[in-house]
């Protein structure tokens, strides 16, 4: 029996259009995929032996960039004690301590040992200049305050890291490209924020706090291996040609030099992320904890506002940086109703369930008993009436203000209108040589209704009998732009 419907013809052509999509949507993603790596690709555009010269003429420091950074270290302290950004990132745009960072990574990827014996002994002097410099400044000068930015440099983050990383990357593939993009490099030096650091290292030896010091280190070593880091992967990338030795001894020797660095270069590199990855986490994990576990009691934000949070107490050197630390979380509630024991120990008990604070434990500082409470709420009292007392007085030297500045109003209105009135009269009566007052009004005179002098010249080709006509005239005018002033004209030779 023929078959009405033939489906053959149509499952072939279905077959032929799954085809062509088929080989179309590969086109398409091939095309796509050509069109980003062309983009993104910039080895045709590298300029190696340039790069080369660059970095390792940058490394040393004598004569001219000794004294640039001297300067430049100083400018920095300043701008720090003063808390003065657009100095410190004036500082930063001068600095050449990225010079040796840069040869660090150049020589532990190309195999060069004596660009990197260079760039270590280079990068120790100007490290030991730049701390002595600023030590010096601010064991000197006798303004030595902690500012908000001396204080930021002491606690670095996970943000600080990655800035270090891709600044670096930034600086050299800038680096390393046909005619080195100033710019780029200028962005970095801002952004990595090498001299400030320093700067605090000196700051905190000078007034004696070692954890100054430390913290502000602590941030510069992860700038500098955060580049490094980054410099010797785009050299790699970019397959800058090794140094060859004859002596084949003396290259495995380096080998395994550059080898052993790199590796030394790592470990602490990411000992320090870990490290700082978990304390941002611990962080994060107090801050759900209070916002979330404090909810419904009184006074929440108050208890918030006043916690001091203390991040690894005890100071304990952990082989493994992710596991939970001592730490400790205190609330002040002092002038608040005491809060109850059961609320105390249910918070305790809850923060051991909250990732990274297992070992966080919470303190409540608060009076004990109702009559330390009752002797609070007084001295609260006392302190509200001495503010009541200073509010008044302020109040009462706002209203002077504002009478004098009243009259100082009323003294400047009548001032111009006495500047109008001369200029009138020497336009409208020509044969007028001079005519002035005596005196303008000031803040300090004390006579409000003291008579106004006006003093009249005529011009010698006038008559007598003209000139008391006119001047006839003059005083009915000033006497009606003047209301109830009383004044007076007289004439002068």
């Amino acid at each position: 029996m023929e078959n009405k419907f033939n489906f053959s013809d149509e499952n072939s052509s279905f077959k032929k259009s799954d085809n062509s999509i088929s080989v179309n949507a590969k086109g398409l993603f091939s095309s796509m995929l050509s069109f980003f790596k062309e983009i993104l690709d910039f080895r045709n555009e590298t300029d190696k032996s340039a790069t080369l010269n660059s970095i390792k003429n940058d490394i040393s420091i004598k004569g001219p960039t000794a004294w640039i950074l001297i300067c430049s270290i100083f400018v920095a302290s300043v701008g720090l004690n003063a808390n003065s950004i657009p100095v410190v990132i004036g500082a930063m745009l001068i600095s050449p301590l990225m010079g040796p960072i840069l040869g660090f990574g150049l020589s532990i990827a190309i195999n060069d040992l004596e660009t990197l014996k260079k760039s270590v002994l280079n990068f120790s002097v100007m490290v030991v200049l730049s701390v002595f410099t600023a030590y010096l400044f601010f064991s000197f000068f006798p303004l030595r305050e902690e500012s908000s930015e001396l204080l930021s440099r002491t606690n670095p983050d996970i943000r600080d890291v990655l800035i270090a990383f891709f600044g670096g990357l930034a600086l050299i593939i800038a680096k390393t490209k046909k005619g080195t993009i100033s710019t780029v490099i200028y962005g970095v030096a801002i952004a990595t924020a090498l001299m400030p650091p320093l700067c605090t290292v000196g700051y905190g030896l000078a007034i004696g706090k070692f954890e100054f010091a430390s913290g502000a280190m602590y941030l510069f070593m992860i700038n500098t291996l955060y580049i490094v880091l980054a410099t010797y992967l785009i050299i790699k990338l970019l397959r800058f040609p090794l140094i060859d030795y004859v002596n084949s001894k003396r290259r495995r020797l380096v080998s395994r030099l550059v080898t052993l660095t790199s590796i030394l270069m790592l470990i602490p590199a990411f000992y320090t992320f870990i490290g700082i990855l978990y304390e941002n986490k611990f962080n994060n994990s107090i801050t759900q904890f209070l916002d979330f576990e404090l909810d419904g009691i009184d006074n929440k934000d108050y208890l918030i506002i006043n916690s001091k949070i203390e991040y690894d107490i005890d100071n304990t050197i952990y082989v493994f940086p992710w596991k939970d630390k001592i730490s400790e979380i205190t609330f002040n509630s002092f002038g608040l109703d005491p809060i109850s024991i059961d609320i105390i120990n249910l918070l305790k008990a809850k923060i051991k369930k909250y990732p990274h604070l297992s070992k966080t434990s919470i303190n409540f500082n608060q009076q004990k008993t109702e009559n330390d409470f009752k002797e609070q709420k007084r001295f609260l009292g006392e302190l509200r009436r001495r503010d009541s007392l200073d509010l008044s007085n302020k109040t009462k030297e706002i209203e002077l203000l504002t009478e004098r500045l009243n009259n100082l109003e009323k003294i400047e209105s009548k001032n111009i209108l006495y500047r109008t009135l001369i200029e009138d009269v020497k336009l409208n009566y020509d044969q007028i040589i001079d005519f002035n007052l005596q005196n303008l009004f000031d803040i300090n005179q004390t006579k409000e209704n003291s008579k106004l002098l006006f003093y009249i010249k005529w011009s010698d080709s006038i008559s007598e009998n003209e000139i008391i006509k006119q001047e006839q005239k003059i005083k009915t005018w000033l006497g009606i732009k003047l209301s109830d002033e009383s004044f007076e004209l007289i004439r002068f030779r």
